[in-house]
């Protein structure tokens, strides 16, 4: 094993094009707990070697080199309170950033991460917040898991709702819409996914329907599912149109482009395991990663897809697959394991 710093390892350090080098987050140094779970990663844009990596149990580590070694970030105005926070999002526009965590805490750079203030919040928010997007100078969008969606243009100091409604009001005023499971709904969004032009898929609790948001609609807009079984989450494609996960480890892709109810399914080979997330590196090139270490590969836009077995040994489960750029890729798991594209 060689070992890339004390709070890192490389467990595969062969260097292979279009492959994702496995790395586990070790003890050696107290940094990370072993039953962390990784949430989400940025980079800052102006200087992609300088990222953040978020998790649960007050996680937050930080690269200079691109994601090649992490070290543990203290940021001490999110630990003036007796708090165990999860931080769910980051984000990043310029030297600009945005992290937002469960209990509700905000917290922004204007340095690229050299320093970070704590933004106040009302008590009153509806739901968790689970996700941030930079958006420009001072700019931001932030969602909660009951489908708040908030914009604030002067550095977070103050927010205006995006929609007239969380998605709880929206479905029990419109209890004849014809959406199966979603009469007298009071639960959250398993998971919420953001479109680079601004739009939102998102999937019920129970996963018995979805729901998409695009820029300029008053209300989010539920779907029936177009499959038999339970959706686990939804995201979009390289080419603007959508993928779905089910339980049990299908995945299907919309026809088309845009928000669609029309899905066919690929050809997968997840041995039986959850598909949990898809990444999409290209139009052509993605990744899907889920349970017990499963990961998959197709360079066909997502018709087929084979093993990739950079993970069999992992006794995990990989949750989350990001892709910042074309050769810059991450896939977060349980356990602080972290998989790195190498292009």
């Amino acid at each position: 094993m060689a070992t890339a710093t004390a709070a890192l390892h490389l467990l595969l350090p062969t260097r292979r094009r279009g492959r994702l080098l496995v790395s586990r987050a070790c003890q050696a140094d107290s940094s990370i707990d072993p039953g962390v779970v990784l949430l989400d990663i940025a980079f800052v844009p102006d200087d992609p070697s300088h990222g953040f990596l978020l998790g649960t149990r007050q996680t937050i580590l930080e690269t200079k080199d691109g994601g090649r070694t992490w070290f543990p970030r203290s940021i001490p105005s999110a630990e003036d309170e007796d708090f165990n926070y999860r931080f769910n999002s980051v984000s990043f526009s310029g030297k600009e950033g945005w992290i937002v965590g469960k209990p509700a805490i905000l917290l922004h750079t204007k340095d690229a991460g050299d320093s970070w203030e704590r933004i106040p919040l009302s008590a009153q928010l509806p739901g968790d917040m689970v996700y941030i997007q930079a958006t420009g100078e001072q700019s931001a969008e932030m969602v909660t898991d009951e489908g708040a969606i908030y914009v604030t243009s002067n550095r977070g100091y103050n927010w205006k709702a995006a929609v007239q409604e969380t998605v709880s009001a929206t479905l029990n005023r419109t209890v004849s819409s014809g959406i199966s499971g979603a009469s007298y709904y009071t639960g959250t969004f398993n998971t919420v996914n953001r479109s680079p032009d601004g739009s939102y898929v998102a999937v019920s609790s129970r996963g018995n329907f979805f729901l998409t948001w695009e820029p300029g609609q008053l209300y989010w807009q539920p779907h029936n599912r177009a499959v038999a079984r339970r959706i686990q989450n939804m995201g979009w494609r390289a080419d603007g149109g959508l993928w779905l996960l089910v339980r049990g480890g299908g995945l299907f892709l919309s026809k088309g482009t845009g928000i669609v109810e029309d899905f066919e399914e690929a050809s997968v080979q997840s041995r039986g395991f959850g598909i949990l997330d898809v990444g999409y590196r290209s139009k052509d090139e993605a990744w899907a990663a889920g349970g017990s270490g499963v990961l998959l590969k197709t360079t066909n836009g997502g018709k087929t897809w084979v093993r990739d077995r950079a993970a069999d040994n992992i006794p995990g489960n990989l949750y989350s697959v990001k892709f910042i750029g074309d050769n810059q890729g991450f896939v977060l798991g349980n356990d602080g394991v972290l998989l790195r594209y190498v292009g």
